[in-house]
C-alpha cells in the first residue's frame, strides 16, 4: 500500500479528496465529551516495568510569520529541567508550543480515524456545546506531564515495589484520559488553540506535496503496515507543515516531533523520524537554495 494511503483525510477543497479509512465516527460515551476519539491515542506508560528476574510485565495531536516568530521565544526560552516553568498561564490553560503540538496531533490522528477535515474537526471540537452532567477536574492539569516518556524498562525487586509502580502509572493514565478527552477550550487557552489550527490547516495545505515526499522517505515496514502507524505518520505531517509553511526553524521543529514520537509511539519510532525529518530538511533547504 502506498503511503499515499496510509493516511488519509477528506476535505471540502476539491483537490484534497483521499481514500478514507475504513473507521466509523464513534460517538460520546459516559458523560465524557470526546473519550470515544481519543481511547486509543493515550501516551504509553512512563516506563515499562520488569522484574529482576526474566518477566513480560510491561503496562501501559494567526498569521503564520507571527506564529513562528512567537514560537521560536517560547519554545528556546522553555528549554530547561522539568518543572522549570509554570505550564499554566493565568487562567489556568495550558499555553506552551508542545501543548498546541500535541492537541493537533490528536486531531490529525481523530481525523484519520474519522475520515474528516482536521481543522473542521478542531473547529467541531472547540465550539461543542457542553455534554450534561459532565464535570471536567482542572486539577489534572496541574499533574499532567507533557515530557512523560515510555523509556528503558524499570528493574523492581520485590511485588511491593511493582505495585507501586503499577498505581502511578495508573494514575497518570487517569489524568491523561481526563485531560485528552476534555473539551479543548477546558483545557488550552487562545495561542494554543489559534497555533494547533494554525498547524492543522498547514498540513491541509501541503498535502499534496508531502505524501509524495514520505512516500520516498519513510521505510517499507511503514508503507506495508500504514493503519499501525498513523500516529507517526501524522507527527511527519505535522512537522513537515510546520517547517514549509509556519517557518519555526527546523531544529525547534525536529526536536518537537521526536518528543512526540517518544510519548506517544513505540520502539524505534523516533530514530526513524528523525532521520525521515533531517533527509527531508537536506532535500528541502536544497530545492531553496536552487530556486
Amino acid at each position: 500500500m502506498e503511503a499515499s494511503l496510509a493516511l488519509s483525510f477528506s476535505s471540502p477543497n476539491a483537490h484534497l479528496v483521499f481514500n478514507i479509512l475504513n473507521s466509523a465516527p464513534p460517538s460520546p460515551t459516559n458523560g465524557k465529551p470526546f473519550y470515544s476519539f481519543y481511547r486509543n491515542f493515550w501516551p504509553k506508560s512512563p516506563k515499562a516495568l520488569t522484574f529482576s528476574h526474566p518477566s513480560k510485565n510491561s503496562f501501559l495531536l494567526s498569521p503564520p510569520y507571527a506564529v513562528a516568530q512567537a514560537l521560536e521565544t517560547t519554545t528556546e526560552s522553555c528549554i530547561l529541567p522539568k518543572g522549570a516553568f509554570s505550564k499554566l498561564d493565568n487562567g489556568g490553560k495550558f499555553h506552551s508550543p508542545r501543548a498546541a503540538r500535541e492537541l493537533a496531533l490528536l486531531i490529525a490522528y481523530a481525523a484519520c480515524l474519522e475520515g474528516s477535515d482536521p481543522v473542521f474537526l478542531l473547529d467541531r471540537r472547540v465550539n461543542a456545546k457542553k455534554v450534561p452532567g459532565y464535570v471536567f477536574d482542572k486539577n489534572s492539569l496541574l499533574e499532567y506531564d507533557h515530557m512523560s516518556f515510555s523509556g528503558e524498562p524499570v528493574q523492581v525487586k520485590s511485588e511491593e515495589e511493582a505495585e507501586e509502580l503499577m498505581r502511578k502509572n495508573e494514575k497518570a493514565s487517569k489524568i491523561e484520559a481526563e485531560v485528552l478527552s476534555a473539551p479543548p477550550k477546558l483545557v488550552y487557552n487562545k495561542f494554543v488553540l489559534r497555533f494547533a489550527r494554525d498547524l492543522l490547516g498547514a498540513v491541509v495545505n501541503q498535502w499534496n506535496e508531502h505524501v509524495l515526499v514520505i512516500d520516498k522517505i519513510i521505510p517499507q515496514n511503514w508503507k506495508d503496515e500504514p493503519t499501525a502507524r498513523i500516529l507517526e505518520l501524522s507527527i511527519l505531517h505535522l512537522a513537515m507543515a510546520e517547517i514549509t509553511e509556519i517557518g519555526t526553524k527546523h531544529q525547534i521543529v525536529i526536536n518537537e516531533a521526536i518528543d512526540l514520537t517518544k510519548r506517544f509511539c513505540d520502539g524505534s519510532a523516533p530514530r526513524i523520524i528523525n532521520g525521515c525529518l533531517r533527509t527531508f530538511i537536506k532535500d528541502y533547504n536544497s530545492r531553496i537554495a536552487a530556486a
